[in-house]
Formats: structure tokens, C-alpha cells, sequence
């Protein structure tokens, strides 16, 4: 892996700017300075001071004018920061170019992003993934890792040292980058087949979704009892966890938590992990957190219906749930969440309040999958039977001389298994 720049053993002190151009941006450009203050936050770098800076254009230098320019300059100079952290995209020509003015690191948004995906990723999938998306970031910057080499050489036309060794690191690169293609490539058939053996134990699935940091994994480990990180952070888990719940009608549904969204998330990390998105994508129905006591919660909510547009997932079956409300004190806020979200789910985790409402829900959206069966099944066929007792509600079972009379809930592929040995079925009856 390449390093786009060396890095000081210890960040000490961030200068974060935001640049905007009309009034009417500046509202959100506050708002995503203080998540871009979350995400350096997470990486443990404390924030100094924060700068909103207003431009009419964008210059291709320091993509602020050259005036602007040296007054952030003097500030960080001032209050001797270690690392000016810009909210907005920068081209490597332009961080070369701060780089050069202010003689300390100068980061974007998305390399912040970057490397809080690269030290959170745990398994080997994720860290694929993340090592993608960082190489083809680094590759266009690799200049600034080869600054001390880039002297010409003597003799007419020659290459000095440093190009001929800047030339081998992007070979390099770019080999790196397609052997790891190749191996998100094998993961992802991997997924294939894991998801293929899953489907063998015929239950159906569903993926939390939703922005990063509103209680996903917390909503999975009290829904199942998951032994997964639950921690106040920005992108707090990358990967992806699958768990079993018992719904109240006694069917069984998977569960699976999926990375968490930031407005302005870098296309290629949403390109890089659509191998663990998948699981958004091929899900009976998805489960869509929301945190009701943020104040930008319907930002929160376009943001991820973007990324899940980005997917093909947005048209799927949805249960929108509001997360928290037991912090919001405010009675007209929490109104104006069920005006706007009137079909919502609103629960705390912390608490417990709304869950149970929720498990209906999400039985609610899985009763036209389940039919009451009378079954009498050959006394040889005891897989059958266990197989009832892992995904069904199982409601009598009598032990007869020549079989094993069940009565059960089933879904439509359990239905398929055990056909051939139905006595009745009645597709009316509905679970409560």
C-alpha cells in the first residue's frame, strides 16, 4: 500500500475550512463542517478552529482566491496547526499547491473518510475494499509521496531518478489496484455462494440501512442479541453482520447491518463496498434507521435514498424506522416526524420503547409468505422436522404409528420442502 503523503507520527491540532458560494449554501455548509469535525474526531485529531469561507469562484489554484488563501494560511500559521482539513473535494494539483503555501498537510473530506475506513476495517473483505478505494485516490497524488525525487536529470531529453521511480510506483499501483479488483471479484462469489447455502435454510432476509452513527448495529444487537460493536462514532463498523430474530409470529427473519452513509460519501467507497451492499440489494425488505433527534434527519434521509438509488435498492419494501426518540424533547419535532414519516416506525433502543411494535411491523410485511399447514410427515424424516422447528412457528406436533402429524406457520419456501406431505393447508389463516 502507498502512502499519498507522509503523515506526522501525531496530528496535534486541525484547522477544518468550508467553502460555499451563495448565502443560501451556507446553512449547509455549517452543518457539514461539524460532521466533517465528527469524522476527524473519530480519527482522534482535535479539532482548532473551523473556518466558513465564501468565494464567487472556484479558483483552480487553491480552489479559494489567492487572497483567501493567505489569510487561512495565517490563521493556521497563528494557532500552529498540524493539518488543514478542507470539506470540499481538492484536486491533487490544489493540495500540492496548499501543500506548498502552508508547509503542512493539507486533507480533503474524502481522505478523512478514507482513512477511518482503513482503520476500521476488520475482516479481509473490508479491507479489500478499503485498499481500493485508497489506491485509486493515492494514484493521482502520487507526486506529493515523491516530491524529494522528481529532480531532472542531466543530458537533453533525459528522465531524472525521481520520474523514472514515480513512472514504477504507478505501474505498480496499477497492478496493485487490479489484483485487488480480482480479489473483491472472488468475494463477491464467495457472498454468492454463502448467499446460495443461506437460501438452502429457506428464511427470509432484511438489511438495516441507513446514515452512519444512528443506531444500526444497536438496533441489531438488541433486536438479536449480537454480540457486535456498539460505539458513539462515526463508521463505528464496516462490516457487515448477519443475525437471526424471531418475529412475534414465530417465523424467523435474517438480519443484516450494512456500512452507514455520510452526505458527500465518496463514489468510489459506495463503488468499492457494493460487494457488502449487496445484501441491501437482494433483501426481502430493508429497514431504514433514521436519528429523530438530529436536526438535519431529513437530509439524513435523502442522503441514504440517494445511495440506495445509486444501488437500484430505493424501490424496494421499506420500513422507515425513527431511532431515539426518547431524546427529542420537543413535542412539535417529534409532530412533524409523523407528519412526515406517517407510516414510521418510532422506537429507542436505549429503552426498548416501539421494538415489539416494530417486530410486528416487519411480520406484517412478511404474512403474505406465511400459510398454516397440517403435515404428517414419515417417521424417517426427522430433518424436516428439525428444519420446521429452526424457521417455523411450530403449533402441535403428535407422534403416530406410521407418522408425525404437524400443525405449523410456514413461508412459501419451508411451504415448498414439506408439499409432498401436506394433509391441509390454509393460506386464510394469518399469524396475529
Amino acid at each position: 500500500m502507498f502512502d499519498i503523503k507522509e503523515k506526522p507520527k501525531q496530528v496535534e491540532r486541525a484547522l477544518l475550512v468550508g467553502v460555499y458560494k451563495g448565502a443560501e449554501q451556507r446553512g449547509d455548509c455549517e452543518s457539514l463542517l461539524a460532521e466533517l469535525g465528527s469524522l476527524v474526531y473519530t480519527l482522534d485529531i482535535p479539532v482548532v478552529d473551523r473556518l466558513l469561507v465564501k468565494v464567487q469562484d472556484r479558483n483552480p489554484r487553491y480552489f479559494v482566491g489567492s487572497g483567501k488563501a493567505e489569510e487561512i494560511f495565517e490563521r493556521a500559521k497563528q494557532l500552529g496547526i498540524d493539518v488543514i482539513v478542507f470539506d470540499n473535494g481538492l484536486s491533487p494539483a490544489q493540495q500540492r499547491n496548499w501543500e506548498a503555501l502552508t508547509g503542512v498537510a493539507v486533507i480533503d473530506r474524502e481522505e478523512v473518510i478514507l482513512d477511518i475506513f482503513a482503520r476500521r476495517a476488520q475482516t479481509k473483505e473490508a479491507r479489500l475494499q478499503v485498499d481500493l478505494a485508497r489506491l485509486e485516490y493515492s494514484l493521482p497524488r502520487l507526486t506529493r509521496a515523491w516530491g524529494h525525487l522528481n529532480r531532472q536529470g542531466g543530458g537533453l531529453g533525459g528522465k531524472g531518478e525521481g520520474e523514472t521511480q514515480l513512472e514504477t510506483d504507478r505501474r505498480l499501483v496499477r497492478a496493485q489496484i487490479d489484483r485487488l479488483k480480482s480479489d473483491l471479484e472472488l468475494v463477491r462469489l464467495r457472498r454468492a455462494t454463502q448467499r446460495k447455502q443461506r437460501q438452502r435454510l429457506p428464511l427470509p432476509n432484511a438489511a438495516i440501512v441507513g446514515y452512519t452513527n444512528v443506531g444500526k448495529s444497536a438496533l441489531l444487537r438488541k433486536l438479536t442479541g449480537a454480540q457486535v460493536l456498539v460505539e458513539d462514532k462515526l463508521f463505528a463498523t464496516l462490516d457487515t453482520t448477519t443475525r437471526r430474530v424471531i418475529l412475534p409470529s414465530g417465523q424467523s427473519l435474517l438480519l443484516t447491518d450494512t456500512v452507514g452513509f455520510v452526505r458527500n460519501l465518496p463514489h468510489r467507497l459506495v463503488e468499492a463496498f457494493k460487494a457488502t451492499l449487496e445484501e441491501a440489494v437482494l433483501s426481502e425488505f430493508l429497514i431504514h434507521v433514521l436519528d429523530a433527534s438530529h436536526p438535519r434527519v431529513f437530509d439524513f434521509y435523502q442522503t441514504t435514498m440517494r445511495v440506495l438509488g445509486e444501488l437500484g435498492a430505493d424501490t424496494k419494501r421499506m420500513i422507515t424506522v425513527l431511532n431515539k426518540v426518547d431524546l427529542v424533547k420537543d413535542e412539535s419535532t417529534l409532530h412533524t416526524l409523523k407528519l412526515h414519516f406517517p407510516e414510521g416506525s418510532f422506537v429507542s433502543v436505549r429503552t426498548g420503547e416501539g421494538l415489539k411494535e416494530l417486530l410486528h411491523r416487519m411480520g406484517d410485511l412478511l404474512a403474505d409468505r406465511v400459510s398454516r399447514v397440517e403435515l404428517a410427515l414419515p417417521l424417517d424424516r426427522t430433518d424436516l422436522l428439525s428444519l420446521l422447528h429452526r424457521t417455523s412457528l411450530v403449533i402441535d406436533v403428535e407422534y403416530e404409528d406410521l407418522h408425525v402429524s404437524v400443525v405449523a406457520l410456514v413461508s412459501a419456501k419451508v411451504y415448498a420442502r414439506v408439499e409432498p406431505f401436506l394433509v391441509r393447508r390454509d393460506p386464510e389463516l394469518q399469524p396475529a
